[in-house]
């Protein structure tokens, strides 16, 4: 059954689903009703909500009501909003999120409607046969491109349902690459969303785990952490790990010095990012879990990025945390690429993580 489970189709099935969905931060709900309905319909928790903000939260109750893991990821990605619209019908737009402004102009976007209908639509600007060489010389800045949607006028966006606040994101189909590498949109961090899930699925055909375990599927990380410091709060874990994408620097002219994790060598343990000092005794119990288990692992270089758990760990009187990342080459564009066999070792790390045949103590 474990087998099943760790099942290199499956993993690449919710990956495909995950990523294919439209969430962007604060406008999440068809990420939660997805993982909100696969919990329910399989039994994966022994209870399971959505809150007020529009965390999926649920809990599996262990033998040990006074230890409580947290794992947490985040199904938000970033995007943009419709800020303004033309009176020939061309969106402009504010972006949601860290983006990378130079690989907007020219990219393929999906919006979606008050209806719920999706959109899709094209970045444009001044064509570059009619700027200056001055003007080519320039970046464009994003105030200054448009969103096309075929549309002709402002009347007939409004028939539409697309409206001033209309979200949307760069779109890119989800592709199987060789040496078991996918590319697709919103891998951060749809990523950790299926390791958690795979997790849940383990817990449930091993449900003696003394500690409970509780979990947060949590909105608005892109844009601060609010879903993480809503859900720690209430749940009250003990201890906590943030499931994560990480950049995958292993490209041609990064030193080797400077790339925080590679492809196909197992997950990235965070030692320090820019929000977070892990929890030395987290990392040992991971650490040492998964020498036990054999499980491939690396060290993420520190102090790039930052996510869910520098929030989690401030949260009431303090939680020790840490972050188990899947290293993902191209991360917050809609190529992300990453090794599936990456996120199968992420899932036997958390696995023997929660089981801690070692038996490290906090």
């Amino acid at each position: 059954m474990m087998s099943e489970i760790l099942n290199i189709e499956s993993i690449k099935e919710y990956q495909k689903k995950l990523s294919s969905l439209l969430g962007v931060s604060g406008y999440e709900e068809d990420v939660s009703n997805f993982i909100l309905n696969e919990i329910e319909k399989n039994s994966l928790a022994d209870k399971v909500w959505v809150d007020s903000l529009g965390n999926v939260l649920a809990i599996k109750e262990g033998s040990d009501q006074s230890r409580r893991i947290l794992l947490d990821a985040h199904i938000d990605e970033i995007g943009f909003m419709v800020s303004h619209i033309e009176k020939k019908g061309f969106l402009r737009f504010v972006l949601i999120g860290g983006w990378d402004t130079r690989i907007l102009l020219g990219q393929s976007v999906i919006l979606k409607s008050k209806s719920g209908k999706i959109l899709h639509g094209i970045i444009g600007s001044k064509p570059p046969h009619l700027t200056t060489v001055g003007e080519r010389k320039k970046q464009v800045q994003t105030s200054d491109m448009y969103i096309d949607i075929g549309l002709t006028s402002d009347d007939e966006v409004e028939e539409h349902n697309v409206s001033v606040g209309t979200t949307g994101t760069l779109f890119s189909p989800f592709e199987e690459f060789p040496n078991g590498m996918v590319r697709g949109k919103a891998f951060d961090d749809r990523t950790g969303c299926n390791v958690i899930l795979h997790i849940m699925k383990l817990l449930k055909i091993n449900p003696q785990i003394k500690d409970t375990v509780l979990f947060n599927f949590a909105v608005q990380e892109e844009i601060g952490g609010q879903g993480a410091v809503i859900g720690a709060y209430y749940l009250k874990p003990t201890m906590a790990i943030a499931l994560e994408n990480t950049t995958a620097a292993d490209v041609p002219g990064i030193r080797e010095s400077e790339i925080p994790a590679y492809i196909g060598k197992g997950p990235a343990i965070t030692i320090s990012d820019r929000t977070l000092i892990s929890n030395p005794k987290v990392n040992e119990r991971i650490f040492r879990n998964g020498d036990l288990e054999k499980i491939s692992y690396q060290i993420k270089k520190p102090r790039y990025g930052n996510t869910d758990a520098g929030k989690i760990q401030v949260s009431r009187s303090g939680v020790p945390s840490s972050v188990i990342n899947v290293p993902c080459r191209y991360i917050h564009s809609p190529t992300s690429l990453l090794k599936l066999e990456d996120i199968r070792e992420t899932i036997r790390l958390v696995d023997v993580f929660l089981r801690n045949p070692a038996n490290i103590k906090l």
